[in-house]
C-alpha cells in the first residue's frame, strides 16, 4: 500500500530528527569523555589543562580568598633593608660610640670608659629578650605594654606584626628596636665617665631601662602609647628615629646622673684632655654611618621615605658640622678637629626626630641650629653652671634634641610624610599634624613629659643605687685609674 505525500513527509521528519539527537548525543559523548581524560592525563603527568578548566578545589580556595583576604605578605627587599639597619645601629655602639667615647677620655681610664659601651650590648640584649620588648611594643595601657605578652619573645616570630611593619618578620622589627635600646643607657655612660663604680653602673643601667627607656619607647612608638600619633595615641608627638625616646632621655638623665655623682677630681682646674683624639674622629665617622640605619631604617621599609630620612641625616650633619666648626672659629680664633666631629654628632641627634618628616632645605636648617646651638651648651652652659658631664651627653645629644623636635613642629611636612596629614584623630575628627603653632605644642608637650620622668627617674634611681653599694670610687681609685681600678687591666704598656 503506497504512503500519502503528507505520510511521507511525517516520516522523513521523524527520522531527521532522530539522526539530530543521535549527532547532538555524539558530540556530548566527546566533550564528556575529553572532561574525564584531561584530569588523568594532568595526573599523570601528561597533557596541559584548557586555560579556563577549574576543579572545584581550585574554585573553592578562590572563594575562601575572596572572603578572607591573605594576610601580610614579607617583603624581601624591605626585610633586607631592615637587617641590614640593625646591624648599622649596633655599629653605633660598637665600634663607633667605643671609640669615640674612648678616645676622649685619660689614658688611665680608656678601657673602662669603652666596658661601659661593651657591656650593655650584652645586658641590654638580654633585659631585651626577657620582658624589654613586651614592655615596650606589646599591647597594655598607655604608658607600657604588658610585660608577659611577649614574654622571652614568646610569640615574636617568622610572621609579620601587621601593627608596626607588615612588610617584614615580627622578629626582625624587635632586633631592629632593640638596637636602639642598647646605644640609649650607653650614651649616658659618657657623663659619668672616670669616676662611676662598675658593679653600681651595671645596676643602675638595668634599673634605668626598665623604669625610663621601655615604657618611654611604649609611650611614642607602641600601640596604644600616649604619644603615639599613629596608634591610638592621646597627644600626638612626632618623633621619627628617637629625639625623646633616645636623646632627650638619656641627655637629661646624663646631667643629673653628672651632678649627682660630683666632679671629677681635679675639674675644673686641671685640664683633662682627650688621650686620642684619632680614635675619636675614627668612631665619629662609623657613628655617622651607622646613623643612616638609626634614621632611615626607622622607615621600616626600603621606600620613598627611607630615602628622603638617610638625605635629611647626611645634610644634617654636614650643615652641623660646618656652623659648629664657624662658630669655634669666630669666637676662638681657630677650629679644633674635635669641635668639627662633635658639630657632626650634633647634627645627627639634632634631625633624628625629625628625618622622617622634613625636607632636605628644612634639615639644613636644622643642622645649622644644632651646631650653634650645641657649641653654645657646651661651652657656655657648661661653664656657667659648673657641671661635669665628662663627655658633654647633655649638651650634643640633649640639647640636640631639644632644638630638633621643637623645630619640627614648625617644620613638618605633609609632603615628605603624607601620614601625618590624615592619621591622627581626636574625638572623630581628623587632625593634620604639620608644622605650625599647634603641633609645635604637641612636640613641647612630649619634650616637657620626657624631661620630668627622665629626671625624676633617673634621681630615685641614683638614691637607691648609691645606699645599696655605693656610686662613686675613692679618691684613691680614681687617682690610679678606674681601668686598674675597676678591671686590673691597662690599655697601653709603658
Amino acid at each position: 500500500m503506497g504512503l500519502t505525500q503528507r505520510e511521507a513527509a511525517r516520516k522523513f521528519g521523524a527520522m531527521k530528527a532522530i539522526r539530530s539527537w543521535k549527532r547532538a548525543f555524539l558530540c556530548f559523548a566527546i566533550v564528556w569523555g575529553l572532561g574525564l581524560a584531561v584530569p588523568a592525563a594532568q595526573a599523570s603527568g601528561g597533557g596541559a589543562r584548557p586555560l579556563n578548566a577549574q576543579s572545584l578545589e581550585q574554585r573553592i580556595a578562590q572563594l575562601e580568598q575572596a572572603v578572607n583576604p591573605p594576610g601580610p605578605v614579607i617583603n624581601n627587599g624591605d626585610n633586607a633593608w631592615m637587617l641590614m639597619s640593625c646591624a648599622l645601629v649596633l655599629l653605633m655602639t660598637a665600634p663607633g660610640l667605643v671609640l669615640f667615647y674612648g678616645g676622649l677620655v685619660r689614658s688611665k681610664n680608656v678601657l673602662s670608659t669603652m666596658m661601659h659601651s661593651m657591656i650593655l650590648m650584652a645586658v641590654i640584649s638580654l633585659l631585651w629578650m626577657v620582658y624589654g620588648y613586651s614592655m615596650a611594643f606589646g599591647e597594655g595601657n598607655p604608658f607600657f605594654g604588658n610585660p608577659l605578652q611577649y614574654l622571652f619573645l614568646n610569640g615574636v616570630g617568622a610572621a609579620p606584626n601587621p601593627d608596626y611593619s607588615a612588610t617584614v618578620p615580627h622578629q626582625t622589627f624587635m632586633l631592629f628596636q632593640m638596637m636602639f635600646a642598647i646605644i640609649t643607657p650607653a650614651l649616658i655612660s659618657g657623663a659619668i665617665a672616670e669616676r662611676v663604680k662598675f658593679k653600681a653602673y651595671l645596676l643602675f643601667m638595668v634599673l634605668w631601662a626598665t623604669v625610663v627607656y621601655f615604657p618611654l619607647c611604649h609611650m611614642v612608638w607602641g600601640k596604644g602609647g600616649y604619644f603615639n600619633w599613629a596608634m591610638g595615641g592621646r597627644i600626638p608627638v612626632l618623633d621619627f628615629a628617637g629625639g625623646t625616646v633616645v636623646h632627650i632621655s638619656s641627655g637629661v638623665s646624663a646631667l643629673v646622673c653628672a651632678i649627682y655623682l660630683g666632679r671629677r677630681d681635679g675639674f675644673p682646674h686641671e685640664p683633662m684632655m682627650p688621650h686620642n683624639v684619632v680614635l675619636s674622629l675614627i668612631g665619629t665617622g662609623l657613628l655617622w654611618v651607622g646613623w643612616f640605619g638609626f634614621n632611615a631604617g626607622s622607615a621600616l621599609n626600603a621606600g620613598s621615605l627611607a630615602t628622603s630620612a638617610f638625605a635629611a641625616t647626611h645634610f644634617s650633619a654636614a650643615a652641623a658640622a660646618l656652623s659648629w666648626t664657624a662658630t669655634e672659629w669666630f669666637l676662638k680664633g681657630r677650629p679644633s678637629v674635635l669641635g668639627t666631629a662633635a658639630g657632626m654628632v650634633a647634627g645627627l641627634a639634632t634631625i633624628t626626630p625629625a628625618a622622617g618628616f622634613v625636607t632636605i632645605p628644612s634639615a639644613v636648617l636644622i643642622g645649622l641650629a644644632a651646631g650653634v646651638i650645641c657649641y653654645l651648651a657646651v661651652t657656655k652652659l657648661k661653664a656657667h653652671f659648673r657641671y661635669d658631664d665628662s663627655l658633654d651627653v647633655f649638651g650634643v645629644h640633649g640639647m640636640g634634641s631639644f632644638a630638633g623636635m621643637l623645630m619640627l613642629g614648625w617644620l613638618a611636612s605633609g609632603t615628605v610624610n603624607p601620614a601625618i596629614t590624615h592619621t591622627f584623630q581626636a574625638n572623630g575628627v581628623t587632625v593634620s599634624l604639620v608644622g605650625g603653632a599647634h603641633q609645635f605644642l604637641n612636640q613641647l608637650a612630649g619634650v616637657g613629659f620626657t624631661v620630668l620622668l627622665a629626671a625624676t627617674a633617673t634621681i630615685i634611681l641614683l638614691k637607691v643605687v648609691d645606699l645599696t653599694m655605693g656610686l662613686r670610687v675613692d679618691r684613691e681609685d680614681e687617682s690610679v685609674g678606674l681601668d686598674l681600678s675597676q678591671h686590673g687591666e691597662r690599655a697601653y704598656n709603658d
